[in-house]
């Protein structure tokens, strides 16, 4: 099994606000588009439109509508690897070919030594990894390794294909290791949270919850879809996301 490097100071990773997502799924096709070529490639599809569509996505969008009557929202929630600081998928691997870097913290696949075992697709309970079927290898969110330390690119490109693209600004780029980062000052000024926290597998990536609505002056999450009446409004808005990914 694969052991993991000791934690580096540096921890790149993305922030998402589940307040200014829109559902777009612009950050799934712009992901799809550049990972099809370069480092993640192929990225396979087999009858697109046909009666059983499938293929391999690193980037997926779910969509749930949260509360009810006046007081129900619809909450998107874009979902990839969260490049974890100790990732299952990784302690699972019988070949060395899922990996955590040291020097960035980013979790890879090397293709040439996957097996297509599925392993780490078993072990991540975010279901982050996918299987290319064509290829027989198992395929993830890198963080578009082959962008952010191109320096033949423009300074603005070199950020994740799924940041580049949000139209919304709702997807956040940086060093989550570093305090003083943008991204480090975003979490704590929005009260950014880690998805299932009780797993262990400290996840690099946050999420935003999303604002009160202004509207109605309703909670952010509706009492009525909290598993408790009391608790901060990152907890409530936790405790419904656990419930809907627990379906």
């Amino acid at each position: 099994m694969t052991t993991l490097p000791p934690s580096g100071a540096k921890k790149l990773g993305l922030v998402i606000d589940l307040d200014t997502c829109v559902g777009c799924h612009a950050c799934a096709t712009s992901c799809k588009e550049w990972n099809a070529v370069g480092y993640s490639a192929p990225l396979t599809d087999q009858d697109a439109h046909g009666a059983d569509p499938h293929g391999t996505w690193l980037n997926r969008v779910h969509s749930y509508e949260v509360g009810d009557g006046a007081a129900s929202r619809t909450v998107h929630f874009p979902r990839s690897c969260l490049h974890c600081e100790t990732p299952a998928c990784v302690t699972v691997c019988p070949t060395g070919a899922s990996y955590k870097r040291a020097s960035d913290g980013i979790v890879l696949v090397n293709p040439d030594t996957c097996i297509g075992c599925k392993l780490c697709s078993w072990a991540c309970p975010y279901g982050a990894r996918e299987y290319d079927y064509v290829d027989g290898t198992m395929k993830k969110c890198t963080l578009c390794v082959d962008r952010i330390y191109n320096e033949t690119m423009a300074p603005e490109d070199r950020v994740p294909a799924c940041v580049r693209a949000c139209p919304t600004g709702a997807r956040h780029f940086g060093d989550l290791g570093d305090p003083q980062s943008a991204v480090s000052q975003l979490v704590r000024e929005r009260e950014g949270f880690d998805l299932l926290p009780e797993m262990g597998f400290l996840p690099v990536n946050k999420y935003l919850p999303p604002r009160p609505r202004r509207d109605s002056g309703t909670s952010a999450v509706p009492a009525a879809t909290t598993a408790e009446p009391s608790g901060s409004r990152t907890d409530r808005f936790f405790a419904w996301v656990d419930r809907a990914l627990s379906r």
